[in-house]
């Protein structure tokens, strides 16, 4: 049966370890989709460290953009992260919010189409104060809206807060509305 969930915070919120826990909890044998796309030798450490996080039972698969090319029918997959996702198609198409959203939900929307639990990984990166950078700005914009298509058609979304998962979808708040 179709679920999605995503889970959202800061930056070392707990997102990523919570979700690989919450994985292994709905299936013995969980795919991993990461997107990172390596920019830099920090970097790679920092993908090195998730890696060595995870064991056999995951079947790890790497893909910067086109997510909807993996076939997950009647698998629990863990997509980490939605953040450097959008972020390649930004880089990809010169900063042009418009397509990078539209190109975005496009593929997020054949991507989930299939019969799956998904777990998405994302960041709130616009808790923090307005950037002084154009780019910056253009691209919390651009994950801000990503997000809430995404936690629209969520079935669950958790935000992680110094690493203690809080429950905000569903909430019976969104009944006042």
């Amino acid at each position: 049966m179709k679920e999605i969930i995503l889970i959202t915070g800061g930056a070392r919120s707990g997102k990523s370890s919570y979700a690989e826990r919450l994985a292994l909890r709905l299936s013995p044998t969980p795919v991993y989709l990461a997107t990172a796309r390596i920019w830099d030798e920090e970097f790679r450490q920092r993908v090195a460290r998730h890696q060595e996080r995870r064991g056999p039972e995951w079947t790890n698969i790497e893909e910067e953009k086109h997510l909807s090319r993996h076939r997950v029918d009647g698998r629990v997959v863990l997509t980490d992260c939605i953040t450097l996702w959008c972020t390649n198609f930004f880089f990809d198409l010169k900063g042009d919010i418009d397509r990078t959203l539209e190109e975005a939900k496009r593929e997020w929307d054949a991507f989930t189409d299939q019969d799956a639990t998904f777990i998405f990984v994302t960041n709130e990166i616009g808790l923090g104060g307005t950037s002084d950078n154009e780019l910056q700005r253009k691209f919390t914009d651009l994950l801000g809206w990503m997000n809430q298509y995404i936690a629209e058609r969520a079935d669950r979304v958790i935000l992680m807060v110094s690493g203690i998962p809080v429950v905000i979808k569903p909430n019976t708040a969104n009944e006042i509305v």
